[in-house]
């Protein structure tokens, strides 16, 4: 007998009606002969709306306490879930991600799993009984309740599928699988049939949002066969796996966009070998994530810094900025908000030299202003005005020959 884990994201589980739906997909699963272990997202915009709740009550609310009121929405999806296989004559047991022996880091709103307890899991499972578990919490070692952060659903189920060895994982979503481009943007975006563990984690890493970047990053390193499609049909959906070929000769696999970006710069800093040191340090150790660093000189004795941040963290950074600027020694700091990443994922251009180039002469054509850019081996990223996005992504997709005849479908 296999064992399969199964997420449903927000969509999938948005409505009563969706529910029964998943309850019906995970019986047919059992019925197949397969034992089954469920992760849930919140229902729909119910995170969302928790998180607007909690700021009508105060600005800058406690990461504890949010953490405390956003595993409610994961706690209801399961408890729901549960009661729908219930319903349908199936014996099923929910469980909040501490029932489930989910430990992680003393950090809230973005803890990292340090370690997994299957024996819960795994006496349910003996019983017969098909666990639903909550997503994207779990608790510390002095016992606080935490969360993975946003999308953190995923790192729970592919955690889960690691630590229980699972035959394979299954990630449900309201696309059909992985696609060149988001279709919500570029609807004539191709389904990936497979996918590289690299380019799915870069794309993952840089704004696409069908899967967490840490569940793949935990599905490389554990070699988990993981799988994304749709709960909405029976279409076959996108298999990542360690080595993907390039589809039909592509360079570049998908364009991928995160439109909350904002550009910092710290003017006047000492021009000194420890500078870089010293100003991610002191951001490192309060928690802000750092992405694309840029350093220019304009006289001997100064440096200037700009780097990019997630849009949420704007006021955190200039804060900690502020706070150690006697120690940190730098004349002024510009935070420029409105701003996009927009990149292009792809094994093929380790081979193929010149598409950096085909990406700069395609954003200049459309009169699209560059402001900072970042590469890797499989990757351009270029941070753009946020109002210009979507036209840079559209025109990218085009240039590197991913549009499709075959309108992409979303549910």
């Amino acid at each position: 007998m296999s064992l399969i884990v199964q997420k449903y994201g927000g969509t999938s589980v948005g409505t009563i009606e969706r529910i029964q739906a998943v309850a019906r997909r995970i019986l047919a699963t059992c019925r197949a002969g397969h034992q089954v272990v469920v992760v849930v997202s919140a229902m729909g915009k119910s995170t969302d709306m928790l998180v607007d709740m909690a700021k009508q009550v105060i600005d800058h609310p406690s990461p504890r306490e949010m953490d405390m009121l956003l595993t409610t929405g994961e706690q209801v999806s399961t408890a729901l879930v549960t009661m729908a296989l219930h319903a349908q004559g199936w014996d099923a047991v929910s469980m909040t991600g501490w029932q489930a022996g989910i430990s992680t880091e003393e950090v809230h709103t973005k803890a990292r799993i340090t370690e997994i307890d299957p024996a819960p899991i795994q006496q349910a499972l003996g019983q017969g009984k098909v666990v639903i578990v909550a997503g994207f919490q779990g608790i510390s070692e002095s016992g606080q309740i935490t969360t993975l952060g946003r999308g953190g659903s995923d790192t729970t189920a592919v955690a889960l599928a690691a630590v229980l060895k699972a035959d394979r994982c299954e990630i449900y979503t309201d696309v059909d699988g992985v696609y060149t481009a988001d279709p919500r943007i570029v609807s004539s975006a191709r389904k990936l049939a497979r996918i590289s563990y690299d380019e799915m984690l870069e794309l993952a890493t840089l704004g696409a949002g069908v899967l967490h970047p840490r569940a793949v990053e935990c599905a490389k390193q554990h070699q988990v066969c993981l799988t994304v499609r749709s709960s909405f049909s029976e279409e076959e959906g996108t298999i990542i796996e360690e080595e993907a070929d390039m589809e039909q000769g592509l360079v570049i696999s998908g364009v991928a966009y995160d439109k909350n970006v904002a550009k910092i710069t710290v003017v006047d800093m000492p021009a000194k070998v420890d500078t870089l040191s010293n100003l991610f340090a002191v951001l490192a150790a309060e928690h802000v994530n750092v992405d694309i660093i840029v350093q220019s000189s304009y006289e001997a004795e100064t440096t200037n810094v700009s780097f990019s941040v997630s849009g949420d963290e704007v006021k955190k950074t200039l804060d900690v900025l502020h706070k150690q600027r006697d120690t940190l020694q730098f004349g002024y700091v510009v935070a420029e908000e409105e701003l996009a990443k927009v990149s292009i994922v792809g094994a093929g251009m380790i081979t193929n030299p010149g598409v950096a180039a085909r990406m700069f002469t395609c954003l200049a054509e459309a009169g699209v202003e560059v402001k900072m850019v970042s590469t890797s081996e499989i990757k351009v990223s270029c941070v753009v005005p946020l109002e210009d996005m979507e036209k840079a992504v559209r025109n990218l997709h085009t240039v590197f020959g991913l549009d499709t005849k075959e309108k992409a479908v979303v549910y």
